[in-house]
């Protein structure tokens, strides 16, 4: 029988291949540095973060059945994630991302998600087939939900029974692909958790801080959100209060996966009972600790 998880994380699982400098680059730079493959993916980080503050998610994602597919799930099984969910292709192969990390920051990054893409609902029909509930009994726990679903799938998502009573956390995969949270903005339960981009783009217009980015997007049907901005002051709000924290100041040393572990980190602080302060705090700093390298990777 399979494990009873605490969350369920849907959507992107893959091989992030990062390669990291400790130069400064510009367009066209050769630079020594380090090349990394690691399990990656928004719901794949979202669930390693969540499975290292004591929950147990479960992954619901497309992985192919070729030998990346076989040595992601091996690797995700040995953190003790519940894989048990995960639609398996046999003629998908398993998805990949790339980046380029330097000294000053991201210098570019490709996510061929296509597999995920191409899946679409048949990575949900445990939520409707009775493994993780049902139409009639749907799943009423956590989701933690990746901004990389099809506009369609997430239109669907936003109005279908299955996610009727669910907890509904949301994150974009990159600034090009937040307007698709727009289908999830008027959802009873979402909590949309983006960046001072992300949430420029949403409301189509540029803001200064997170703060009235937050109440922006509480304006336009937001029910619960999140907004952070790096190194500077972060907001969460709902029902028309707006709360901001500062992260603490740290040396970065990576970006890829900062802002799931901040998701991740805010979803468990409050499952354990945090309140609204606390719980915002302790996401920055389990953020903070990512980017400056004092977490594992």
């Amino acid at each position: 029988m399979s494990a009873a998880p605490d969350i369920i994380c849907i959507g992107s699982v893959l091989w992030d291949v990062i390669g990291r400098t400790a130069s400064h680059m510009r367009a066209g730079a050769d630079v020594p540095g380090r090349i990394t493959r690691l399990p990656g993916g928004v719901a794949m980080n979202i669930a390693m973060t969540l499975k290292r503050f004591g929950l147990s998610p479960a992954l619901l994602t497309v992985i192919g059945r070729d030998v990346d597919g076989d040595a992601l799930v091996a690797e995700a099984q040995g953190m003790g994630l519940i894989c048990d969910h995960i639609y398996r292709s046999d003629d998908l192969p398993t998805d990949v991302y790339m980046a380029i990390e330097a000294a000053n920051g991201l210098i570019a990054a490709i996510a061929d998600a296509h597999s995920l893409e191409a899946a679409g609902d048949k990575i949900l029909r445990p939520l409707s087939d009775g493994r993780l509930g049902t139409a009639d009994a749907p799943y009423a726990g956590s989701v933690a939900l990746d901004g990389n679903l099809t506009e369609d799938l997430l239109r669907s998502i936003a109005t279908s029974p299955l996610f009727a009573r669910a907890d509904l956390r949301v994150a974009p995969a990159s600034p090009g692909k937040a307007e698709r949270l727009l289908a999830l903005l008027g959802h009873p339960s979402a909590t949309l958790y983006v960046n001072l981009e992300e949430a420029g783009l949403l409301c189509q217009t540029h803001f200064d801080d997170s703060a009235k980015a937050c109440a922006a997007l509480l304006t336009r049907g937001a029910h619960r959100v999140l907004v952070t901005d790096g190194g500077r002051a972060a907001s969460e709000g709902t029902a028309g209060d707006v709360i901001t924290a500062h992260p603490p100041s740290v040396l970065v040393t990576r970006v890829t996966g900062a802002g799931d572990t901040f998701m991740a980190a805010h979803i468990a602080s409050e499952r354990q009972g945090l309140d609204r302060r606390a719980a915002l705090a302790r996401a920055l700093d389990a953020a903070a600790a990512y980017v400056s390298g004092e977490t594992p990777l």
